[in-house]
């Protein structure tokens, strides 16, 4: 190493502690929030109630922790032998990508560390499910974080027992952390209250350049969004137009990266008529901005823009995420209110209608945390979307957290140029009041699918009076949004429903354009109740669902097709090209003094 290593490092580590203090003091610092005090008192209760039931289950322990000690013997015993048996050693499972390093199995010192590592965490593991009498939501919850734990302790995230970063650092002279302590310095400026890692080069995509950038106008903007209208590619459009409401909680261009994967694009290309809600990022004076007013003031208001503009009396409609939790909701109020039947037919992106079973986020849906987060909330003034973005990273750590900060900080590798990460990194806020509802009155209390449960506009939401075509596209991995939990609540309709189960995650799924040939789905047309007799007597067929929901999507379209539409109209006129400005809002946000009125002109923006 230079002669310069040491003090240049131990000067950078010193700028960081001031740094630390200095928000520890300011309230900044995660240690301070009422969520990680929450947190931390669960936690105790928890761990408290895991030693009260195992201390009545002595026999239980002592059977783990014997098991525990004679596979520890066994790694001492294969590695000091040279041991080459492959089926004694603890291996990772197959998608865990943290030790692919040679040296992890080839020298003794680090296979042996490996190992170890892995047989503490398979114990942990082992040890919290075997004792009877646990609640079950504390075992969930035990399971969650002490896998979190584990994880941030790994052996890969440190440099003196990682073979790669000891054999990096030593031929870099330590320049590696050198720039890593730079890369963290400014990541610990750019985040919230949690340190938000960066997944890649913020500088490389530029909004409607090389990124969201299929062409199209902003024909309607209020106080919650901005509608853009995508301009048609064929010499002929479907008649009927296809509304998309993406979730508040991201950025609408998920769907519209770029050409290549651009499910806008791809859309516009089969002749589709495609209007995008864009959403506002929520700032303090959108406070009480509640659930309903997105329903109100977002999707209907955005209902009406596409008939006006296109004629139509009746549109086919989208949602992702939350932003299909917005269309359901949407339908059951026109049906509530009795309006006539505005939507020809609606689809579901990983929605959760059933919240019963939230997946891992679950850990967090309880009502000491829920209440913390409220209280935290009302303080900030919103629900800071930087938090949010590295909560759901959490969810699958070592790929999405941990992976990051070793690339990062450790190797001092500058991250990648990838559209759907700096998509990621993109993060929204979300309104103080609409982060409650969601949290205490779906998640928690699941007033959804209780016809009595949730009112929008002074009606109650009944989802069982939904008697619209319905299409729900759920992914087999989904960690937010469990298949599983989304085929329940898609029951809750009184529609002609088709489920489609695609493979991969809650976002590769879904982005999967038909060119690139990646990944199939599952098909199945009974109603079968136990979605997994559904799925085990369901088809795979090989390509993009895109096809198959585009086949769906034609039995609402008239089969002549019409002239392209321009741009808005005289009540809907256009305001500027897309992306818009919505779009281009990035945390944090400075209070804005937007007024409640729809913009006419490009000037009153």
């Amino acid at each position: 190493m230079n002669d310069n290593f040491f003090s240049d490092y131990f000067a950078k580590l010193q700028n960081m502690n001031q740094l630390w203090w200095k928000e520890l003091d300011s309230g900044k610092a995660d240690l301070n929030t009422p969520l990680n005090k929450a947190m931390n008192e669960l936690n105790l209760k928890d761990t408290v109630e895991l030693i009260d039931k195992a201390s009545a289950q002595p026999g239980v322990l002592v059977k783990v922790q014997m098991d525990w000690w004679e596979s520890q013997m066994k790694i001492w015993q294969n590695v000091t032998m040279l041991n080459s048996d492959e089926d004694n050693k603890i291996k990772p499972a197959k998608d865990d990508k943290r030790f692919n390093d040679p040296a992890w199995d080839n020298e003794a010192y680090y296979s042996y560390i490996k190992q170890s590592y892995l047989l503490f965490s398979n114990t942990m593991k082992e040890s919290i499910e075997s004792i009877e009498g646990l609640d079950e939501k504390a075992k969930e919850r035990l399971g969650f974080f002490s896998r979190q734990a584990i994880n941030a302790l790994s052996p890969t995230n440190f440099v003196t027992t990682n073979p790669e970063l000891a054999k990096l650092t030593v031929e870099t002279n330590g320049e590696n952390l050198v720039r890593g302590m730079e890369l963290y310095q400014e990541d610990v400026q750019a985040s919230a209250d949690v340190l938000k890692i960066r997944m890649t080069n913020d500088s490389a995509f530029e909004l409607g350049e090389n990124i969201a950038n299929t062409a199209g106008d902003i024909v309607f903007k209020n106080d919650l969004f901005e509608l853009i209208q995508y301009k048609p590619l064929t010499e002929k459009v479907n008649q009927t137009p296809l509304l998309i409401v993406p979730p508040f909680i991201n950025k609408y261009y998920i769907l519209d990266l770029r050409e290549k994967n651009s499910m806008v694009r791809w859309l516009v290309e089969q002749g589709h008529t495609v209007f995008m809600m864009s959403w506002r990022n929520p700032d303090a004076t959108m406070v009480n901005i509640d659930f309903d007013d997105y329903v109100l003031d977002g999707v209907v208001k955005a209902v009406d823009a596409v008939e006006d503009i296109t004629g139509e009396k009746q549109i086919n409609a989208a949602g992702y995420c939350i932003g299909g939790t917005l269309l359901a909701t949407t339908l059951a109020y026109y049906s509530a209110k009795r309006m006539r039947n505005r939507i020809k037919s609606a689809t579901f992106f990983t929605t959760l209608l059933d919240f019963s079973q939230p997946g891992e986020i679950g850990a967090y849906v309880n009502d000491p945390i829920v209440s913390a987060i409220e209280a935290q909330n009302e303080a900030n003034g919103y629900m800071d979307g930087r938090s949010l973005s590295v909560t759901f990273s959490l969810l699958r750590e070592n790929s999405l957290y941990w992976n990051y900060y070793v690339n990062n900080y450790l190797k001092g590798n500058s991250p990648i140029d990838f559209d759907l990460l700096y998509w990621n990194g993109d993060s929204t806020n979300v309104a103080v009041a609409c982060h409650s509802t969601l949290l205490r009155q779906f998640y928690l209390e699941n007033k959804l699918v209780d016809p009595k449960g949730y009112k929008v506009g002074g009606v109650f939401i009944d989802l069982s009076k939904i008697k619209v075509p319905t299409y729900f596209i759920s992914t087999q991995e989904d960690h937010i949004a469990l298949w599983q939990g989304t085929y329940r609540g898609a029951q809750n309709l009184n529609s002609k429903s088709t489920f489609v189960l695609g493979e991969s995650g809650h976002i590769a799924g879904i982005v999967n354009h038909p060119a690139k040939n990646k990944y199939g789905y599952w098909i199945n047309d009974e109603k079968i109740d136990d979605p997994e007799i559904w799925l085990s007597n369901a088809k795979r067929e090989e390509g993009s669902w895109w096809n198959h929901w585009d086949t769906w999507l034609a039995d609402f379209n008239p089969e002549e097709q019409v002239e392209p539409r321009e741009a808005g109209n005289v009540n809907y006129p256009s305001l500027m090209t897309a992306p818009g400005n919505y779009v281009r809002q990035t945390l944090p946000i400075e209070v804005s003094n937007v007024k409640s009125q729809q913009v006419k002109s490009v000037e009153d923006i």
